[in-house]
């Protein structure tokens, strides 16, 4: 099948565009306002873009409260989603008023981080401490303005639990991260495979 994603006139009972891209690691972003209110919201457009110095991004679809928070005070942390908090960082997602706590809501015990205000999730395997670089507010083709914003952040700060670290290498199928599917699948990372680029 084709379809004019323009028109979006696929025909199908639900849009398939988020199951094509995937899966898509999910960005647990912690943040915190001017006033010192505490937020915690899975994003699943989200990934590094860079790694030297290490960057990473988050879209929001809306102006949610993740997004004013890091405006407001220009930091954030990610923390690793993983298979035994994937009821906890679901309940996160709830659309709770500005204000409430999510790790409150959801169960959760906050760590501090090292090098910015937002505290981390302690049960997280790892966590990235995050210095806002920028906000890109999106535009389509025919430059409408987009309910969309890129958060750019550099890594300053990197946790990780030591029982993960094998070797000299973190193991990344241990942890068992999730990551966001299509419609209201996740996938759950538990096997690895491993090829070296060619020399020519």
């Amino acid at each position: 099948m084709f379809y004019d994603a323009r028109k979006n006139d696929h025909g199908l009972p639900h849009d398939p565009f988020k199951a094509i891209v995937a899966p898509r690691p999910i960005g647990w972003i912690s943040s915190v306002s001017a006033k010192g209110e505490i937020n915690l919201a899975p994003y699943s457009f989200f990934n590094g873009v860079g790694s030297r110095p290490p960057l990473v991004m988050f879209s929001s679809e809306g102006r949610k409260d993740s997004l004013s928070f890091i405006e407001e005070t220009g930091e954030f942390v990610c923390n690793l989603a993983t298979w035994d908090l994937r009821d906890a960082m679901n309940r996160t997602s709830a659309p709770l008023p500005r204000g409430v706590n999510e790790m409150t809501h959801a169960g959760l015990a906050p760590a501090p981080s090292r090098l910015v205000k937002p505290p981390r999730v302690a049960a997280s395997p790892c966590a990235l401490e995050c210095k806002l670089l920028q906000i890109v507010h999106l535009a389509d083709i025919d430059g409408r303005a987009l309910d969309n914003h890129v958060v750019f952040g550099q890594v300053v700060g990197i946790h990780i639990d030591d029982r993960y670290i094998v070797n000299g290498l973190l193991d990344t199928a241990a942890m068992k991260p999730i990551a966001r599917c299509g419609y209201h699948n996740y996938a759950v990372v538990e096997n690895l495979f491993s090829m070296r680029r060619p020399d020519n």
